[in-house]
């Protein structure tokens, strides 16, 4: 079942095109991670999605129906939504800014403790937010985005201000939440700590689809090299024959490999019987090593400036 379709949107403002044509299907379940540049296109899909915008070509759905018409307030019940920059009534407690917007939203407000015990903030429940630091400010806000227990989460920048342990915590409340069939669009700069939990990913461009897959699909698109790491004492060349792209020794007891993913058995074989060798390991490109990759294609596909 498909809770987002985007079937060729394209959204304008004035001169400037926010979103071109843009073909997505987001499935329940689903952890897509919407990556780029600032100005590539990520906050104006999701304000298309929470039917703050409208599109100005294409057809946009969520739940089967369009965010702007006759069950909009519906939709956004099944919404959650964490901004970049949250902001509250610092006067108020984390307690009453939950309690706030469990009224505003017609939820149960008997979930509100649960939630703040959560996130970690059950000993501040009472504290008032002026004196939370950004971090809990950031875990507020998730916090305020679960209530209702939504069907669809949309997280700009989710993990903003948080340390690495509230970093971790925050995943596995995504990953709870995707297991119970919760759909998560979340936008995140940080991708070495994002790649372990999503299911696939959407690099976008000055408003174009440059690439969407998942981790290993984007791998095979790429085509981009392996990293093969080798530990131990040996010193020997490899042979002249063996398909390598590039070495680079690290220090004394560790080569690096850079090899074509067509060829990763040849060179293993050859390595595995080596004299010396301690350990090997394999590092196929990271999520940050294609962002570069897909990002570097937008050259191509945009139209040339005039020089004069």
């Amino acid at each position: 079942m498909n809770i987002i379709t985007f079937d060729g949107v394209t959204k304008r403002h004035g001169d400037v095109t926010s979103l071109n044509d843009l073909n997505l299907e987001v499935r329940q379940g689903e952890v897509l991670a919407l990556l780029g540049h600032n100005g590539a296109g990520k906050t104006t899909a999701m304000k298309l999605i929470l039917g703050l915008i409208a599109p100005s070509e294409g057809e946009l759905r969520v739940f089967g129906a369009t965010p702007q018409g006759n069950a909009a307030n519906q939709l956004r019940q099944r919404l959650g939504f964490l901004p970049e920059n949250v902001g509250f009534y610092e006067q108020l407690t984390g307690y009453e800014v939950l309690d706030y917007f469990a009224r505003l939203k017609r939820v149960d407000r008997g979930q509100i403790d649960d939630l703040l015990g959560q996130v970690g903030l059950a000993d501040a429940s009472r504290r008032r937010v002026k004196t939370y630091s950004k971090g809990m400010r950031q875990r507020l806000g998730l916090a305020q985005t679960l209530l209702g227990e939504p069907q669809l989460l949309l997280l700009d920048e989710p993990t903003t201000g948080l340390d690495p342990a509230a970093t971790r915590d925050f995943y596995t409340t995504v990953k709870t939440l995707r297991d119970r069939g919760c759909t998560v669009l979340l936008s995140s700069h940080v991708l070495p700590g994002v790649e372990p939990y999503i299911d696939r990913a959407l690099i976008l461009g000055a408003g174009r689809r440059l690439a969407l897959g998942s981790l290993d699909e984007l791998r095979h698109q790429a085509a981009l090299p392996l990293t093969i790491r080798v530990k131990g004492n040996w010193t020997g060349a490899p042979s002249r024959d063996l398909p390598i792209q590039e070495t680079q020794r690290l220090n004394g007891h560790a080569r690096e490999f850079h090899v074509h993913p067509a060829n990763k058995m040849t060179v293993l074989r050859e390595l595995t019987t080596a004299p010396g060798v301690e350990d090997i390991e394999l590092l196929p490109p990271s999520l940050e090593h294609l962002y570069t990759h897909f990002s570097a294609t937008l050259s191509t596909i945009l139209p040339a400036r005039d020089p004069s």
